[in-house]
């Protein structure tokens, strides 16, 4: 991050601890349809377009490393092999043989010069090729040239994998857009991952999600664990294109010792600048991560819909190689045991807020200018979905214009307005 950014979110963090409202020009922001988190139809919206259309984080080159390596991969709702092809290729492909349907790989993970079916002994390599069948005699002018494996979009961002099942959406780097420039500092290229786990929560994958997209709730849900160390009130967040969000929240005083904990002892990523150091810089990218980067660790947090009320939460942790130290993990307790403090904290929550969602009482919800990120992921999806395609009870206003959206940010501007002011 160059240093003309960092003053000016030094800036911001002033202007927001100052404000009394929310910045002049910034919208009302009207309720959302409470409907989004219980209403099968929504559910089934968010199936068809946005599961299908995103970019999805499906795995790590450490979970195939060599060539012939593969891991099964259904998160998403559909059945995918991931496999490391011996050009160095990573491919994906739906799990399925183009001879009867039967999948071709039923183990979670393992290691095969070839991808053989199992039913009739059709097989297939990395790249997707059939190349035998059993008793070809038996088949008239069966042209293996179309029958291969079907491929699922699959691109990486330095070691981390990325599924797509939309032949035009637009590439993993188009989608991060300038997210992608932020991240250079973090080296996804050389973080290992050092643990992966997966929790079943009861609550609404949004729910779950939220959770983490916002500081409204971090004085109430976390008085002890989280905000002694985080001052919500400089927080700022930005608003990207394709629904993606950031927040930067510096350090309270006296709480970088607290921060650093037991990862004091571990390798840093030493490019990593001020503000990944000093702050909680988390990014949320649409429509289901959410992650805190630092010079410690890159520990994405996944959630996955698991019916209307029901997710599953994936926890990541990718750290600089840790050499004979104990794998880090910024999670979860006894390697995947149970989560952290902090996440039990909003996880166990959770499912209390979906039982009152459920409830005649609910009807939406009204968001807050910190709020905001929130709200953009609504509009945002709404968009992917197209708007006409959603019942009018279930639409949200696109009242947040592009004036709000990276590059642009009207607060600078009244930061430096105040900021005069006060000097005069």
């Amino acid at each position: 991050m160059q240093q003309e950014q960092i003053d000016t979110l030094r800036k911001l963090m002033e202007y927001e601890a100052g404000r009394t409202t929310p910045p002049e020009g910034f919208p009302a922001l009207p309720d959302i349809p409470g409907g989004r988190y219980t209403d099968a139809r929504f559910f089934e919206l968010e199936k068809e377009h946005i599961w299908r259309k995103s970019w999805l984080l499906a795995s790590h080159i450490d979970e195939v490393p060599e060539p012939g390596c593969f891991r099964l991969w259904e998160n998403a709702g559909q059945p995918v092999v991931i496999v490391h092809a011996d050009s160095g290729a990573i491919n994906a492909f739906y799990n399925t043989c183009s001879h009867r349907g039967a999948p071709v790989i039923t183990e979670a993970s393992g290691q095969r010069p070839r991808l053989t079916c199992k039913y009739h002994g059709w097989s297939y390599t990395h790249d997707g090729e059939l190349v035998a069948i059993r008793d070809p005699e038996d088949f008239r002018d069966l042209d293996f040239s179309c029958r291969g494996l079907r491929p699922v979009r699959c691109e990486r961002f330095g070691n981390l994998i990325f599924v797509n099942f939309d032949d035009d959406a637009p590439s993993l780097m188009e989608w991060l857009g300038p997210i992608a420039d932020e991240w250079k500092e973090f080296q996804f290229e050389n973080c290992r991952l050092a643990a992966r786990h997966i929790f079943d929560l009861d609550c609404n994958w949004k729910v779950a999600m939220e959770a983490n997209t916002e500081v409204y709730h971090v004085r109430s849900i976390h008085p002890k664990t989280v905000y002694p160390m985080l001052d919500d009130r400089r927080n700022i967040n930005t608003l990207y294109p394709n629904g993606h969000g950031r927040m930067v929240a510096p350090a309270q005083k006296g709480a970088e010792a607290m921060r650093a904990g037991r990862m004091g002892e571990y390798p840093e990523v030493e490019t990593v600048g001020e503000i990944g150091r000093t702050c909680t810089q988390s990014y949320g990218i649409f429509p289901n991560w959410v992650s805190p980067l630092s010079h410690r660790a890159i520990p994405p947090l996944i959630f996955w819909p698991n019916g209307i009320n029901k997710c599953r939460l994936e926890t990541w942790t990718m750290a600089p190689d840790w050499g004979d130290l104990p794998a880090p993990d910024s999670w979860t307790v006894n390697q995947g045991e149970s989560l952290n403090a902090v996440l039990l904290e909003d996880t166990e929550f959770g499912g209390w807020i979906q039982k009152s969602m459920q409830s005649y009482g609910f009807q939406g919800v009204p968001l807050s200018y910190q709020e905001a990120r929130i709200y953009h992921w609504n509009q945002s999806a709404d968009k992917m979905i197209g708007i006409d395609n959603i019942p009018p009870e279930l639409r949200v206003a696109q009242v947040i214009g592009d004036e709000w959206v990276y590059p642009n940010d009207p607060r600078i501007e009244l930061a430096e307005k105040e900021l005069a002011q006060s000097a005069g």
